[in-house]
């Protein structure tokens, strides 16, 4: 499914795959700037807290530079970074540069607006933050600006067809998303070291309660899919990677590893985040209301449950408000911070590496067996005895080359802090920084989404069907295999009670 620009050229420099990964090295590697030169290179991105008085809503996420960089002016260097990044990209993959960045801006501003909206405290405030927000109530939904860049991208692409046109030369969610799945593996190769260091056993349950999930839910969703709805392969394997692993990311890693047509992620990571926001609505309340007895059952749930990261662990850190104040209520104890989070993160990270190692599965499958070709051309290809052949050239062809900037990532940080223990604090802060521009890749690639998407085509491509196959899968049964998974590995283990 990666993009290749017309003419020659060396690959490298000419594939939005390689692309994401030199945009998310060069992000890493700047986020490495309090390790390599004891200088936060990113202190000036800007992070978007929730509020109530919008002038406080954005800030540089360093608090040194916040002393001398406004949240306005953190916002338009941010932006002027990620224009230039992005342009050098397209130059070398020869888009049109004038209408990339004239597309690139109004993308990006749109998107930020969405954000800021989406971080307004009755939206956005979990309960615990409520009261120093002097509020009431809070919907605690810390995502939605995704779903609202999401519904706008969709409003501009099937209303306003003409500025939809307009912004399509920069409207690239694929590029988006695997860069940001590049900066990724640089914050999870910290939380795995912090995670290790703070409770191995919760690493150890939470890696074999992923891999028990997993090896039923995919298999499952695959045959739903393909046996009671009858998709074709290029439609199954995304779908059940999206149900499955890890929502948006991996039905596009999926699809870029079988070479699926664009429409294939397109449509299914606009109905993933319409989902994730559903369960975002409903399962910190659900889990709150009969596991307060059992948080870090309750912890794990969210992680195998919900399909996005930002999603998961934002239900995460409402499970944890919620069941903390439910449980102090109602026997009086009082646990720790944070260790229901940490168990959903924990189990998230796991999830985002399966993310990887899936991908280079199915495109060995795909590349190796004649799954979802006509019969008749596996046939010929194979001289007629239904063996499709291929050489270990192809395999590379075909496999993401995103992952392996992923992999990179996440391996370095993780080695890097286990030789040197000293340096998991500096790391972790340039990490941090270097995710909130991950975050931002995210929210271009929803609107993205949201802007190439024609729903009549959606529905013409079977939306309704997919709609209802993700409707019967995960609250026909992965909801319920993953609290049962959950409580298998996580029942009676309980976080220490706050000093």
């Amino acid at each position: 499914m990666s993009s290749q620009a017309s003419g020659g050229g060396s690959k490298l420099l000419r594939l939005e795959d390689w692309w994401a990964v030199w945009l998310g090295l060069f992000v890493c590697v700047l986020g490495l700037g309090p390790v390599l030169f004891g200088s936060e290179l990113l202190g000036w991105v800007v992070k978007t807290s929730a509020w109530i008085d919008i002038s406080k809503a954005l800030a540089p996420v360093s608090k040194t530079f916040a002393k001398t960089v406004s949240g306005f002016t953190s916002l338009f260097l941010t932006y002027i970074f990620m224009l230039a990044i992005t342009t050098i990209g397209a130059a070398a993959m020869r888009y049109n540069i004038p209408r990339f960045m004239a597309g690139f801006t109004v993308i990006f501003w749109l998107t930020y607006v969405c954000i800021i909206i989406g971080e307004y405290a009755y939206i956005a405030a979990t309960p615990d933050k409520r009261a120093a927000f002097k509020i009431g109530w809070s919907a605690g939904l810390g995502e939605m600006g995704l779903v609202f860049a999401l519904i706008l991208g969709l409003i501009i692409g099937n209303f306003f067809t003409g500025l939809a046109r307009f912004l399509e030369e920069a409207a690239k969610p694929e590029w988006f998303i695997k860069t940001g799945i590049v900066i990724l593996g640089m914050a999870l190769g910290i939380k795995i070291i912090e995670a290790a260091a703070l409770a191995g056993t919760v690493i150890v349950r939470g890696l074999c309660a992923v891999v028990e999930a997993y090896l039923i839910y995919w298999p499952v969703v695959y045959f739903v899919s393909r046996k009671w709805f009858k998709f074709t392969p290029e439609w199954s394997a995304p779908l059940a990677s999206g149900i499955s692993i890890c929502g948006v990311s991996a039905a596009i890693a999926t699809g870029a590893a079988i070479r699926s047509r664009p429409i294939v992620p397109v449509v299914l990571s606009a109905i993933i985040v319409v989902f994730v926001a559903v369960e975002l609505l409903i399962l910190p309340w659900l889990a709150a209301s009969f596991l307060y007895t059992e948080p870090m059952v309750a912890g794990a749930w969210m992680g195998l449950a919900v399909k996005s990261d930002g999603g998961a662990i934002a239900s995460g850190a409402l499970t944890e408000a919620i069941i903390y104040s439910k449980a102090a209520a109602a026997t009086g104890v009082k646990y720790a911070k944070d260790w229901v989070l940490m168990v959903t993160t924990t189990t998230k990270i796991f999830i985002d590496i399966f993310i990887g190692v899936w991908a280079f599965i199915l495109a060995i499958i795909w590349s190796v067996y004649p799954i979802g070709r006509r019969a008749e051309a596996a046939s010929a290809t194979a001289g007629g005895n239904g063996a499709y052949k291929v050489s270990p050239v192809e395999i590379w062809e075909r496999f993401p080359k995103f992952v392996i900037g992923f992999v990179i990532t996440l391996l370095f940080m993780f080695l890097l802090g286990l030789a040197n223990p000293d340096i998991v604090k500096p790391a972790k802060t340039g990490a941090d920084q270097a995710n909130v521009l991950r975050s931002l890749f995210f929210a271009l690639c929803f609107f993205s989404i949201g802007l190439v998407t024609n729903v009549r085509k959606l529905w013409a491509e079977g939306m309704g069907r997919i709609v209802v196959v993700y409707a019967v899968c995960l609250f026909g049964f992965i909801l319920w295999v993953g609290l049962f998974i959950s409580w298998i590995f996580y029942h009676g283990i309980m976080p220490p009670l706050a000093k």
